[in-house]
């Protein structure tokens, strides 16, 4: 059945007529009349009396139509209920991502996003592991990564891109002095992350320039909250990307080494299943996270 002659035909009966009907929504007559006309075709019953004095209801066509005015209603109210969540997002959203992710770019912004859109109920899932997110039912994954990432059928959106930056604490370097430039890390404990990545790759001022240092292995470890203690502590510099030590050079527990220079950029992508990017709670926490972590 066609929901727009089911209006129609509810318009000339609750105006009394196609002519008054069609005067006070600005639809032709005509128009009214054929589409009533299909709607009686394809019931395979006359809904309406009508000549050229008279316009009145058949036995049939009155209980049509106290149907199919509770049939409207529940359609304006199903419409309604779309409008209501475009003003004000609701529902569960459910994201996941690496434990450093959460850790340190998620977790100091979930009170305030959870009191900006009070009706959403966020459900955090922290994991190193891949996550298919279609499989297990997540609505957004965030990825940290270096190089782009491959092409998935997932929609993607870049929320931040930070730049990697070499710190230690203050007590090591009065120790063992502060680099001037590049070529002086080598005579440097490094705290790497892993055992095969002994050198770090510089570039000054996003230039194109590149200088590539070994320093002296110190420790490995291939998990960030490790190595920014291991810094912390004074056992040598480390490359992190910046928002990992953010607020350990705030305090002054660590400091810049060679500030005009980083090891290059890691960017936050969030990762959202096609079906699910065009619900309005999923865009919400997006623009959230964007303007948050931008």
């Amino acid at each position: 059945m066609n929901l727009n002659d089911l209006t129609l035909f509810a318009q000339a009966v609750e105006s009394g007529g196609f002519a008054p009907a069609a005067r006070r929504f600005s639809v032709p007559k005509s128009t009214l009349s054929k589409r009533v006309a299909a709607l009686e075709a394809s019931l395979g019953v006359r809904l309406i009396e009508r000549n050229s004095r008279s316009f009145r209801l058949t036995d049939t066509g009155h209980d049509f139509y106290q149907h199919a005015r509770a049939a409207l209603v529940e359609v304006e109210s199903a419409q309604q209920v779309v409008q209501s969540r475009l003003a004000e997002p609701s529902g569960t959203v459910r994201l996941t991502a690496a434990v450093p992710v959460v850790q340190f770019q998620l977790a100091p912004h979930l009170p305030a996003l959870a009191r900006t859109w009070p009706r959403l109920q966020l459900q955090l899932h922290a994991s190193d592991r891949f996550v298919d997110l279609v499989q297990e039912g997540f609505d957004i994954a965030l990825r940290s990564h270096f190089a782009p990432l491959p092409d998935s059928g997932l929609v993607q959106r870049t929320l931040m891109v930070e730049p990697v930056v070499l710190v230690a604490a203050p007590a090591y370097l009065r120790e063992h002095g502060t680099p001037r430039q590049p070529a002086d890390l080598a005579a440097h404990h490094g705290l790497l992350t892993a055992v095969d990545a002994t050198r770090w790759t510089l570039s000054k001022d996003k230039a194109d320039t590149l200088q590539t240092i070994e320093p002296q292995p110190r420790l490995v470890a291939n998990e960030s909250v490790a190595l920014l203690h291991a810094a912390t502590a004074g056992l040598g510099i480390v490359c992190l990307p910046a928002t990992i030590c953010q607020h350990h050079l705030a305090r002054g527990e660590l400091v810049r080494v060679l500030p005009r220079w980083t090891a290059g950029s890691v960017t936050t992508t969030a990762l959202v299943p096609h079906r699910r990017s065009l619900l309005p709670s999923v865009r919400a926490v997006l623009d959230f996270l964007s303007v948050q972590l931008g």
